[in-house]
């Protein structure tokens, strides 16, 4: 069974506030790290009022702060919103912090809309995207400290692991170009995906950082004790989807039975495409979502996310997931 690690975007839900869902946070990760997850990440949105983790660098020291051993890091950081020293400088303190727990996922894609990108930058826009290569260049060189006259303190000479994400072919050839670990969105954005793959591992070119190409590949679970209620739990991710769709973001929505009866053929489409890669229901139905997941792409990791409402079934879920780890990999060891 390959490594499995956590995606935690922070939710909103309905009738609750940040400082609710960043508890929750803390308490997934303590949970995560008790069942063995690897690595626990969190990513950065803007103007979304469904997630808490858009100050990602704070939240991350504020999960590593509370565990003692998991890797702690971003899922990403949307790197066109930021300068490199910045981002250098952040992770070399969180490095600095928490040694040998830090992850680095650094994305090409805003993370928000038009206009919460102009106000994140304070500027007129340039497609800071088309510049994504060369800032990732510029941050690494930070963290090996030859970067020229300008040093990152803390950052210089840290050995933060650097990730690059994505959801097309770009962010597959950068990675494989640059010898770094690669990080699929395929929990909310598959299409690309096996094409991605072959990309990433057909180019790729061995570096200081990594010897061998890594894929991680995101996947929804939503585990409960049946199928019907693993589909009822799933009911607030579709809603949460299809209202982002259609132009409404909101918090996260508590679960509704029926959801699918009221979506129009077309956003039915959508929501089945979108999220295919996704283990919804009893254990049993889950395992076998998991393993089929697994043998079709040859992850070498999957990172998990739950967008469940109640946080106690958002944990059952990944308990859940953890068990299903467990029992596959006594199975190949019983087998040998």
């Amino acid at each position: 069974m390959v490594p499995l690690s956590v995606l935690d975007l922070s939710p909103i839900i309905e009738g609750g506030d940040a400082a609710h869902a960043l508890r929750n946070t803390l308490d997934l990760a303590r949970h995560a790290e008790r069942w063995g997850y690897r690595r626990y990440w969190l990513a950065e949105h803007h103007n979304m009022p469904g997630i808490a983790s858009a100050a990602t660098s704070i939240v991350i020291a504020h999960v590593a702060n509370g565990t003692s051993t998991i890797r702690v890091g971003a899922g990403g950081i949307m790197l066109p919103n930021h300068s490199p020293l910045a981002i250098a400088e952040q992770f070399g303190t969180l490095e600095s912090l928490y040694p040998g727990r830090i992850d680095l996922g650094l994305g090409r894609a805003p993370g928000s809309d038009s206009l919460t990108t102009r106000a994140l930058r304070r500027h007129s826009p340039v497609d800071e995207a088309d510049a994504f290569p060369q800032d990732v260049l510029e941050l690494m060189a930070y963290f090996r400290g030859d970067a020229g006259p300008v040093q990152a303190v803390p950052g210089a000479g840290l050995r933060v692991p650097v990730w690059i994400l994505g959801s097309s072919l770009f962010g597959a050839q950068l990675a494989a170009a640059l010898g770094l670990p690669y990080a699929f969105a395929s929990h909310f954005a598959p299409g690309q995906m096996m094409q991605a793959i072959e990309v990433y591992r057909e180019q790729f070119r061995p570096s200081d950082q990594l010897d061998r190409p890594y894929v991680m590949l995101g996947f929804n679970v939503f585990a409960a004790d049946t199928d019907e209620e693993g589909r009822r739990l799933f009911t607030s991710l579709q809603q949460a989807f299809v209202n982002l769709r259609r132009g409404q973001p909101g918090r996260l929505p508590p679960p509704v039975d029926g959801f699918e009866d009221r979506l129009t053929p077309a956003e039915r489409m959508m929501i089945g495409q979108a999220l295919s890669s996704s283990g919804v229901g009893s254990r049993d139905t889950v395992r076998r979502g998991l393993a089929s997941f697994i043998s079709r792409t040859g992850a070498d990791e999957l990172i998990v996310t739950s967008q469940i409402f109640d946080h106690a079934a958002r944990l059952k879920s990944f308990e859940i997931v953890a068990s299903i780890r467990d029992n596959l990999l006594h199975t190949l060891r019983e087998g040998r």
